[in-house]
């Protein structure tokens, strides 16, 4: 029997609310990889909709339990960071990506809609470009591609700017670079996931659903990481997995389910292994 992958991630724990680990461990498990969790930092909930959140920063904990993972040895197949509070914390994720051979998947959690959000600033920007600088693939949602690149953020971008875009992102990381959450003027009803390859940029159009969806880009990134792992090329994963997060976004927005919650996951985590559906492929050059 092959050993079971295993994938250490390093993201935020909300203890009410789909999102971060929450979401990260349950879709890693199911796609049959062991999640080892380091916790940057606990909240009591999603920070969006739910008043006062509390919030216990873990920069220290962070340090010692991945020193402490490296002693055991635990083996690591894949590392995948989200939400980092901190220039120090990017530091220490920094450190532990030389530690590795292996991949290494960021997503450069910052901002959304055209603006970092509220503890970030300047110096964060630059340290998370420096950490861009070390990993595998990088998942940034359009906002936070334009900051990585000292941008502003577009409304909706045409298929010759989604493809300088992605040439832009590809000088500033060896791996490769999906955008998520981008508009494309072809497709104003349509939510875009932008890519390339070695056959050249593509977009996948999933259709754009009502309200705003806390999580999904845990979701997306999650189900790309797995597909990696597993062996599949770039446009297979990139595929699968905004086929799974429009999946969740259609069976919560049917339910009538509260979308500050998050995503139904529960309910389309037994379709991980499901053929892509609902969704288009498109190149963009």
């Amino acid at each position: 029997m092959e050993p079971t992958l295993n994938v250490a991630a390093l993201h935020d724990l909300a203890c009410y609310g789909r999102c971060s680990l929450t979401c990260v461990i349950p879709i890693l498990s199911a796609m049959g990889i062991k999640v080892c969790p380091v916790p940057t930092a606990v909240y009591s909930s999603d920070t969006g909709g739910f008043g006062p959140v509390y919030a216990q920063e873990l920069t220290e904990a962070m340090r010692r339990i991945l020193d402490k993972l490296c002693a055991i040895p635990a083996r690591i197949d894949g590392i995948y960071s989200g939400y980092l509070g901190t220039p120090e914390q990017l530091t220490v994720v920094s450190d532990y990506f030389d530690r590795f051979d292996c991949l290494k998947v960021v997503d450069p959690v910052m901002g959304d809609q055209g603006a970092l959000y509220s503890a970030f600033d300047a110096r964060m920007v630059d340290t998370m470009r420096a950490l861009c600088k070390k990993a595998s693939v990088i998942t940034p949602n359009l906002t936070e591609a334009s900051f990585l690149l000292g941008r502003e953020t577009p409304a909706s971008l045409t298929r010759a700017q989604a493809v300088e875009l992605l040439s832009a992102l590809h000088e500033l990381t060896p791996g490769d670079a999906v955008i998520t959450s981008a508009a494309l003027a072809d497709f104003p009803d349509s939510v875009c996931t932008l890519a390339r390859d070695d056959q050249g940029a593509f977009a996948v159009i999933a259709p754009r659903l009502p309200g705003h969806f806390p999580g999904t880009g845990d979701v997306f990134t999650s189900v790309l990481t797995g597909a990696l792992l597993s062996g599949q090329g770039l446009p297979q994963a990139v595929c699968r997995a905004a086929a799974f997060v429009s999946r969740c976004m259609t069976d919560t927005v049917r339910v009538g389910a509260p979308v500050r919650e998050g995503v139904l996951l529960e309910r389309a985590l037994p379709h991980l292994a499901d053929a892509p559906r609902g969704i288009e492929t498109v190149a963009l050059e």
